[in-house]
């Protein structure tokens, strides 16, 4: 370790000397105290910055905005109620900015620049520390084998004595590196990440086998076709011109936003065959569709390997669920030999954030494969972020919602909660409940079906789906306003059949279950009514959302509405799923639904005799 003096601490003009330490090789850059140094405090500037790498952002400050999407890129939302929203710089949140090129400098400068008060004395040199981890240990390529590298021979004894990594270290080269099994390669970067250093991956790839296609220009269906202009740089800073530090790492965009082009751009630059996974058969039918219409590939060099077809093609598409499908739990997983088929020269996994777990293992294995991540979202919610950095990769692209929003790209969208009431009949039954079957019984609410019909009556007309998590609630709605349902039950055909009636307005208004959170498009959707969720889900929230965003005709606004029980474990969750859109720059008017129903002179929701079922 090396230590310096300092008689000035970053943002402050205070003369107490203060001493920072640092691992060798840590840049000071961060530390300039000459760049930083500025007034103890200014109350018109919006954060609270704590020492516990928490930062404390007021909403009503005049400058919050900018200073929300200076932060967004390496601090993580953590809590959004109505005045005081709670950012935290966790390690992965400074790594996957780091991976995009941020430095520890500029996230300090960001942090000076919007503080109310004087940086923690403690602050600069945690995130110089942090983010110069990320880079400390590479994977390389020499000849046929891989090596681990750390230049920082302490560190490297350090590593060598941690369990996690030891197991994964061939024989020593010399001082600086070992020679690593290319079959551990993924292992080894869990293990590395696992204990807070995570490595940066320049081994390279196997280049698979060729595949010459061209965008089109005019796409099959007769319309103009280009790539916009954050698509393709997207797809250009993960391509890196070819070079070993590309080729690996996940692009962040809004639903809506084109991210089925972006993987298309990516096998045009890349010129290599490819497998895509994705969500579900529906997803599969709309990635075909579009690398049909938009590259010059004939029919039989795209396929499809779902429950309903197996097929192998230069370009194959397949579905999470056929992976991860077997028939005894004791067997392996039989469709897994899919990686091992053909020579790919890309594998895209669509909606990273909904990885199953299994596919992590098969990830591990093939890391000598490029691998591109496409989401809206980097939150899981079970917590395997760090996994989706070290086997996919870190971020590599991303665009804030409302910067896409402002130049027309995806819609603007007004986002509402309806507070409802329980009715009389349900409130004794709500507070014996089961701890789990209150979240039920809330999300059940059935004066939510009256607020339905509200919204239906007054968007008559347009494209309106209601999308929810609990199917006798679902079938309740169809049934009562005549409106098609689909859910997981329903068959591929029948599927695609009223999706593409959607489309062409032979039916305006859909009930949809869980099937309808991801990869379906239904560009003139522009009203959501969400009436049931899963608990917290944020990920859930932000595909919802997306449903509606395409770009409307005209420049027309969506709106999104989610229907809440109030005083119950459902508002409690609520603020939760509300988390990733807050970051994103949307706020929700709080609506009381009581006053939309006394509107259109229904009941009060003390006349519902109505019980739930638990």
């Amino acid at each position: 370790m090396v230590s310096f003096h300092f008689g000035i601490s970053p943002c402050t003009p205070s003369h107490k000397p203060l001493n920072f330490s640092f691992a060798s090789g840590t840049t000071l850059s961060a530390l300039n105290v000459k760049v930083y140094q500025r007034m103890n405090y200014d109350p018109s500037n919006p954060l609270i910055v704590q020492g516990d790498r928490s930062v404390l952002a007021e909403v009503d400050n005049a400058r919050y905005t900018e200073a929300r999407d200076a932060l967004a890129p390496f601090a993580e939302l953590e809590k959004s109620p109505e005045h005081i929203h709670t950012y935290r710089l966790t390690p992965l949140s400074l790594w996957n900015a780091a991976a995009a090129g941020m430095t520890a400098e500029a996230m300090v400068e960001v942090l000076c620049r919007y503080s109310k008060f004087p940086l923690p004395s403690n602050l600069a040199a945690d995130i110089t520390d942090l983010v110069s981890r990320y880079g400390r240990v590479r994977l390389e390529r020499f000849e046929e084998n891989l090596r681990l590298i750390c230049n920082d021979r302490p560190l490297l004894e350090e590593l060598v004595r941690q369990p996690k990594v030891r197991q994964y270290l061939g024989k020593r080269v010399d001082k600086q590196s070992f020679q690593i099994e290319p079959a551990h390669r993924g292992v080894l970067k869990q293990a590395l990440i696992a204990v807070g250093y995570p490595a940066e991956d320049l081994a390279g790839y196997t280049e698979g086998a060729a595949l010459p296609l061209q965008l089109r220009t005019l796409a099959r269906s007769g319309m103009p076709f280009h790539v916009r202009d954050y698509q393709r740089a997207a797809a250009e800073i993960f391509h890196a011109g070819g070079d070993v530090r590309g080729g690996s790492g996940v692009i962040v965009l809004p639903c809506g936003a084109g991210k089925t082009i972006v993987g298309i751009g990516v096998i045009a630059l890349l010129q290599r065959s490819t497998l895509v996974l994705t969500t579900s058969i529906t997803a599969v039918k709309q990635w075909h569709r579009e690398i049909l219409d938009k590259t010059d590939l004939a029919e039989d060099q795209i396929a499809e390997y779902t429950g309903e077809v197996k097929d192998i093609a230069p370009v194959t598409l397949a579905t999470y669920q056929i992976l991860t499908h077997r028939p005894d739990k004791k067997e392996d997983f039989p469709h897994f030999k899919i990686f091992d088929q053909r020579d790919w020269g890309l594998i895209i996994y669509d909606e990273v954030h909904l990885l199953p777990a299994p596919v992590f293992r098969v990830t591990a294995q093939i890391q000598a494969r490029r691998r591109l991540g496409l989401t809206a979202t980097l939150i899981r919610e079970d917590g395997r972020q760090e996994d989706v950095f070290s086997l996919i990769g870190p971020k590599k692209y991303d665009v804030p919602w409302r910067e896409l929003e402002t130049r027309g790209w995806i819609a603007e969208a007004d986002c509402s909660e309806v507070r409802i009431a329980l009715p009389d009949g349900l409130r004794m039954e709500y507070a014996v409940a089961e701890w789990r079957n209150k979240y039920r019984i809330a999300s059940e609410n059935p004066v939510k079906e009256d607020v339905v019909g509200h919204f239906l009556e007054r968007y008559r007309g347009s494209r309106v789906l209601i999308i929810g998590q609990y199917l006798r609630q679902l079938r309740r709605l169809s049934k009562r306003f005549g409106i098609p349902l689909i859910t997981g039950q329903t068959g591929g055909p029948e599927r695609e059949d009223l999706y593409n009636r959607f489309r062409r307005g032979e039916v305006r208004n859909l009930v949809l279950s869980k099937v309808g959170n991801f990869a379906i498009d239904l560009p003139d959707a522009n009203v959501l009514i969400q009436v049931s969720g899963t608990f917290g889900s944020r990920q859930e929230e932000a595909q919802r959302l997306g449903r509606i965003l395409r770009p409307k005709t005209g420049g027309q606004c969506a709106h999104f509405y989610t229907l809440v029980t109030r005083d119950t474990r459902e508002l409690d969750f609520a603020h939760h799923r509300q988390l990733f859109l807050t970051e994103q720059g949307y706020s929700y008017s709080i609506v009381d639904g009581a006053e939309l129903l006394s509107q259109d002179g229904k009941l009060e929701t003390a006349d519902y005799p109505l019980k739930v079922a638990n």
